[in-house]
């Protein structure tokens, strides 16, 4: 869940392989020992957001300051643009990059000014909210994982499948795209390998079909995001709009972009299947002699009541998060002004975090964990997911000094022209478009949607689409380039993982990232021309 795209630091062991603890020596030439080569890293999402503030810092005292005329809401007003002074000396501008992380988490916004900072009095600014809602959501997943619950589920659904490969294929990938569109589920994806891999190749598929299982079906999940609390929610969040804002056009949007990924896995596999010379990787020595193990497979021990219990628990959680933010009363009425329904919770981060913490400590005591393990292991989740929430405050932090330097308002002038009178289908295609190289420059979800955020939001006020329509296509951008990009530990480690080479895992998937481009066009495009 994490979204840093974490790098891998060496190539992990492939599925059904021994590991090995000794790598061949460097040749000796008889000159002295030799250095062995520094392989080129990719930064990771804090150290480029570091790398960001610096540059945005630097570029706010060459961008003019301005800022368009805004209504009640705080809503820019399109054509109202004009220049104002910043009102600040060097030493000001200094302060803002001092303070710059302080402010993204707890900064307030002066209701006269506008201005941010840590002890001004007004909104608050900061992401304190969704970095609270991020440790606590992780705290929870920890803490279930942690009961063997889920990881026992996903390993029955595949034995009892091992005999009926499409539908095997089409149910692991269905999980896996449920758990990815709910919370983000892509890095726990590389402890299946070591089940998915041997099951396929017993099943007389190649290792192909494994790797595409795990890697497509999680990641078209991550890209369909519903209400993704590392991508959805804190869009949302940086948009100023409900986690359940554009809920309906996402779950029509997972559901079939889920299907056509299946059905493209499902048709390679049975071609190899039919005709294993046609296998993009080939098979390696005993892989062809997998299938007489079917059979032998042993079983996986049965669910518990416990573990029966903790998996209906996480879905009642999930369920009742979905139901407490999505506006009911727009949703079923296509109205965004109705007034709420008296069941409506309205419910944001601040709710969402307290549910979470609750969910986590249930959760322990149904797991009967005792106060010591469930104290461990929840401190263990905030521990983990402590750098996406850093991320978060991070790219706040950068916007803040945009904010108080008033230069976000000249941005968003500066691409004001690019939007006006375009189209509202081609205003939506142009979001997902825009949005392809910010997502692999800015690797972290997070940070990516909280950076952009405050300028796309106000771009679809001017072309008069819904700021959800935003979030969709941005949210498409992302978990498109991260189902190829060779700088995630998710791709990378799962092609060693799986022993499958990179260069194949393009070749096999180009055709699908093509398909599953126009389809998200045409999603955005429409959903951005029904408001």
């Amino acid at each position: 869940m994490p979204d840093e795209n974490p790098r891998p630091a060496q190539e992990p062991p492939a599925a059904g392989q021994p590991t090995t603890a000794t790598a061949d020596p460097a040749p000796d030439h008889g000159d002295g020992p030799q250095r062995p080569r520094r392989k080129f890293t990719f930064p990771s999402a804090l150290t480029v957001l570091v790398v960001v503030t610096l540059a945005v810092w630097l570029l706010a005292f060459f961008i003019p300051s301005g800022t368009y005329d805004r209504d009640g809401d705080g809503t820019p007003q399109q054509g109202t643009y004009h220049r104002t002074p910043s009102g600040q000396s060097f030493t000001d501008r200094l302060n803002d990059l001092f303070l710059s992380p302080v402010n993204g988490l707890y900064g307030v916004q002066d209701t006269k000014t506008g201005q941010v900072g840590p002890t001004l009095a007004g909104e608050l600014y900061g992401s304190a909210g969704v970095f609270l809602f991020v440790l606590a959501i992780g705290a929870f997943i920890t803490v279930v994982f942690s009961t063997g619950a889920l990881d026992r589920g996903i390993g029955r659904l595949a034995h009892r499948l091992r005999h009926r490969g499409a539908l095997l294929i089409a149910g692991v990938m269905a999980v896996f795209s449920l758990l990815g569109t709910v919370e983000g589920f892509a890095e726990e994806t590389l402890g299946f390998y070591g089940l998915v891999v041997p099951l396929m190749l017993a099943l007389g598929y190649d290792r192909m079909v494994a790797t595409a299982t795990i890697i497509l079906g999680a990641g078209i999940g991550v890209l369909c995001s519903t209400v993704n609390p590392f991508a959805t929610g804190v869009a949302s969040s940086a948009a100023d709009i409900s986690l359940g804002d554009g809920i309906a056009l996402r779950v029509v949007m997972w559901l079939v972009l889920t299907a056509v990924t299946i059905g493209y896995v499902v048709r390679y596999a049975r071609r190899v299947r039919a005709d294993p010379d046609r296998s993009l990787v080939g098979f390696l020595p005993g892989d062809r002699d997998r299938a007489r193990a079917a059979d032998d497979a042993a079983e996986p021990p049965p669910l518990t009541g416990l573990h029966k219990t903790v998996l209906v628990t996480v879905a009642l959680v999930f369920a009742f998060m979905i139901f407490s933010v999505i506006p009911w009363a727009g949703a079923l009425t296509g109205d965004a002004d109705a007034a709420p329904y008296s069941f409506e919770l309205g419910w944001s981060f601040p709710q969402l975090a307290a549910l979470f913490v609750t969910a986590s400590i249930l959760v322990g005591i149904i797991a009967r964990m005792g106060e010591q393990k469930l104290s461990s292991t929840f401190v263990q989740g905030v521990a983990e997911f402590i750098s996406p929430a850093l991320v978060i405050v991070l790219a706040r932090g950068v916007t803040t000094i945009m904010n108080n330097s008033r230069i976000t308002d000249t941005v968003l002038h500066a691409v004001e022209g690019a939007v006006s009178g375009t189209p509202s289908a081609l205003f939506g295609i142009m979001v997902y478009v825009v949005n392809l190289p910010l997502a692999f420059l800015i690797p972290s979800t997070s940070g990516h949607a909280t950076l952009a955020m405050p300028i796309l939001a106000p771009l679809a006020d001017f072309a008069h689409v819904s700021r959800a329509v935003v979030v969709t296509a941005w949210q498409a951008a992302s978990g498109w380039m991260n189902l190829w990009v060779p700088t995630t530990a998710v791709i990378m480690g799962g092609v060693s993982l799986a022993k499958v080479g990179y260069d194949k895992y393009l070749r096999f998937v180009w055709p699908l990232l093509a398909l599953l481009a126009v389809l998200i066009c045409g999603f955005v495009g429409l959903g951005a021309a029904m408001t």
